[in-house]
């Protein structure tokens, strides 16, 4: 990762703060669990974390820890359990391959393979430009349009788009049009 990128993430990560909207989206999931119960809203809080911060670093964890009155180990122990939580910065976009059975057999490796070589990173790293992560995730539910991946568009606030039937033709094009 370029060294602007990581120092920008360095300073919004030190003292991470919700925006007024997301606080409140926070305090409406809480409100939603019994007193003393608010570690039931763990999950969807930290995706709002993760969409407002980019990622998780263990100052979001300790913020989020803090908002659910609970422990920070508790919040570790989730973001680390799930990989669609990511514990380093992204690109811009993060390219989310499946990595399962149908995936492989229908061509995930070339997949994986083509996507590192045309990006120029390794799984788990960031472009040189910012735009792009690869990751390997579970099973995406697509079996039937294998091999696929999945893009959580910060432009459309944290919705994903699936992407199925991958050719490294496919992967050139979403690159070129959709991916700027």
């Amino acid at each position: 990762m370029g060294a602007f990128h990581a120092n920008k993430d360095r300073q919004y990560h030190q003292n991470p703060q919700f925006s007024e909207q997301r606080l409140k989206e926070v305090q409406e999931i809480i409100s939603h669990y019994p007193e003393g119960k608010q570690k039931s809203a763990i999950l969807p809080v930290l995706h709002i974390a993760q969409t407002e911060f980019g990622w998780m670093s263990a100052n979001v964890m300790d913020y989020v820890a803090q908002l659910l009155n609970i422990k920070p180990i508790e919040v570790y122990e989730v973001a680390t359990f799930y990989t669609m939580f990511h514990l380093e910065p992204v690109g811009k976009y993060v390219l989310e391959v499946c990595r399962t059975g149908p995936c492989m057999i229908c061509g995930a490796d070339e997949i994986f393979e083509y996507l590192k070589k045309k990006l120029g990173v390794e799984l788990n790293e960031v472009s040189a430009d910012g735009r792009f992560t690869i990751k390997a995730v579970e099973c995406l539910a697509a079996c039937g349009g294998a091999p696929c991946l999945q893009v959580k568009l910060k432009s459309e606030d944290g919705i994903y788009k699936y992407y199925e039937n991958l050719t490294p033709e496919k992967i050139d094009e979403l690159i070129e049009k959709e991916w700027i």
